[in-house]
């Protein structure tokens, strides 16, 4: 799975971590698809209550906000037979879709959940990622299930509230 990242000067460490949650997401929710890309952005709140209020009709600032370009059924493997108009041709890449981050309200929320800034990204880079795969926190049993694969793959990489 390749990890295009957009707008943002962070270590190659924590770039490699982002690669790395991303992957791991990729191989635990079973969707297991190497020749893949996935953007992420990273916005101000400006920006991102822009692209709320335009695509979710929610005139707010909010956290991050998931751009899937295919319909998954989570929890099911990828086959790129399945997708073959959807690959890029120069590349050969198949492009999941993109995730945006607002660095601002990250940043809030980091504060208010008694954690770091970095740990507060990871999660969210999670948490857009499960979206673009097609979960989501809808009702009760979604949002249980959602979780579940966001704690064990940040677990996996040992991010705590106090990474």
């Amino acid at each position: 799975m390749i990890v295009e990242i957009n707008d943002y000067a962070c270590s190659k460490n924590f770039e490699k971590l982002i690669n790395k949650l991303v992957n791991t997401a990729n191989k635990f929710t079973g969707f297991k698809q190497k020749k893949a890309q996935v953007s992420i952005s990273f916005v101000n709140k400006q920006q991102i209550k822009k692209l709320n209020k335009k695509h979710r009709k929610i005139d707010r600032e909010t956290d991050v906000l998931s751009f899937p370009l295919l319909t998954l059924v989570p929890g099911h493997k990828c086959k790129l037979k399945d997708f073959k108009n959807d690959i890029d041709p120069q590349t050969k890449l198949l492009m999941i879709g993109d995730i945006v981050i607002c660095e601002d309200v990250a940043t809030e929320h980091a504060k208010e959940y008694n954690h770091s800034y970095e740990r507060e990204v990871c999660y969210l880079i999670v948490h857009g990622f499960l979206h673009l795969l097609g979960f989501d926190h809808e009702s009760d049993e979604d949002k249980m299930i959602m979780r579940a694969y966001e704690e064990a793959i940040l677990r996996k990489h040992k991010i705590t509230r106090d990474f």
